[in-house]
């Protein structure tokens, strides 16, 4: 349906002026719910709360976080921040996906505060996503911001609308990778890969 359809659709159905939670109810009543009952009356209000934090990123910008963590440094080997746990929704089905980001890039005179990688990844998470979108726009505000010699990411994810839809696959995973600059050299490459796959002593 085109968007002028859509907005005529809303109009006729009285829900254009209508609040968040008013739609909530309306959805609740559309698959056979009572939202008066018990269990549901504050279902809307919950619902618009949670939907407010999880699609945040909307409304934050890389420059927002980053521009007062960037630090001069003469360092110029790899600097990696790898399973940072990440928490998004596909935009096809508004279903959870979430998994691991392995962040890498090499400095050319700037390094970021190693706490807003994941502030950096939660920005881009925090909205209706595609992985393979996702892991390009993380590793494209990182190459704006500090210019680096190249970035690598790399997104592991489980997807929900795989395993409780459609093909009901639980144990299937997505893995997506963007690299920038050197990091699309073979050896760069291969030694990231290797960094985030090694487990030391220690666990970590």
């Amino acid at each position: 349906m085109n968007p002028l359809s859509l907005m005529k659709k809303t109009e006729e159905t009285g829900l254009k002026d209508a609040t968040y939670e008013e739609l909530v109810r309306e959805m609740l009543v559309r698959i056979g719910e009572d939202p008066d009952r018990e269990g549901l009356l504050r279902t809307p209000g919950r619902v618009e709360k949670a939907m407010e934090y999880l699609t945040k990123g909307y409304h934050e910008t890389p420059k927002d976080i980053l521009n007062d963590a960037l630090f001069t440094v003469s360092y110029d080997e790899m600097v990696i921040v790898k399973d940072i746990e990440m928490f998004s929704m596909c935009e096809h089905h508004m279903l959870p996906f979430f998994g691991k980001v392995h962040i890498a890039y090499i400095p050319n005179g700037k390094v970021i505060g190693l706490s807003k990688l994941p502030r950096l990844v939660d920005i881009f998470a925090r909205r209706l996503q595609v992985q393979e979108r996702l892991t390009t726009e993380i590793a494209e505000a990182i190459q704006e911001v500090i210019q680096p010699q190249g970035v690598g990411v790399i997104v592991e994810a489980r997807h929900l609308c795989m395993m409780m839809r459609g093909v009901e696959k639980q144990h299937s995973s997505a893995v997506t990778s963007a690299m920038l600059g050197v990091f699309r050299d073979l050896d760069t490459r291969t030694e990231f890969l290797s960094l985030v796959r090694q487990k030391s002593p220690n666990g970590f």
